[in-house]
């Protein structure tokens, strides 16, 4: 092999190798991450409804709902609350019952399966050293799933006593991708926005 033939290789090798990258700021969920709380929240509350007459005042106690996210969550909660007939009231004392809610999960599950030899940590010495060996696999599939879990109970506000409970109300979404040959994708990569018509943005009450 001549010279110009090497430099016309190892050209060739630099473009197929070529990749660039942008990194703009490092939040502790990515977008995607977030999105899969958010739809795992929206599926938990479909169809919420309270033992309590549709139209009562209800005040949505946050207190001891606390998690990364549940912020959105509580909105859900309170549109679906909304959505279901009941008002809210602004503080405990005009409210006819108070919905103290409980969090038992916002979060993700992550899933990995490789049909090949997975990405390992290899001690070296005594000093535990360790050498990284990446994948090698012939077929990847990758499963991540936001997860939402919300409960509840009611009281009267003015007296203190039970008005009835919320069963755990839970809620997944999930994005799948497959990678042949570490190199070949498909599937879900990430999570699109859905299609609707001119004016369907909005929900007259």
């Amino acid at each position: 092999m001549n010279i110009r033939t090497l430099t016309g290789v190892v050209a060739l090798a630099a473009l197929i190798a070529g990749c660039a990258s942008t990194s703009e700021t490092r939040p502790t969920r990515t977008a995607t991450e977030q999105l899969l709380l958010a739809r795992a929240a929206d599926q938990a509350v479909e169809g919420l409804t309270l033992p309590i007459p549709v139209g009562s005042k209800v005040y949505v106690d946050d207190t001891y709902f606390r998690a990364e996210n549940s912020t959105y969550a509580v909105s859900a909660i309170r549109a679906a609350l909304s959505d279901a007939g009941y008002a809210l009231s602004p503080d405990k004392t005009q409210a006819n019952a108070v919905l103290e809610l409980r969090l038992g999960a916002l979060s993700l599950e992550q899933m990995r399966r490789v049909f090949g030899i997975p990405e390992m940590r290899i001690p070296i010495n005594e000093n535990f050293n360790v050498v990284s060996m990446p994948e090698l696999s012939v077929y990847s599939r990758r499963d991540r799933v936001g997860v939402a879990e919300f409960s509840g109970f009611l009281y009267d506000p003015a007296t203190g006593a039970p008005l009835g409970a919320i069963v755990p109300m839970t809620g997944q979404f999930r994005i799948r991708s497959h990678t042949l040959l570490m190199i070949v994708s498909w599937g879900q990569q990430s999570v699109q926005p859905g299609e609707r018509e001119v004016g369907d943005s909005w929900k007259q009450f």
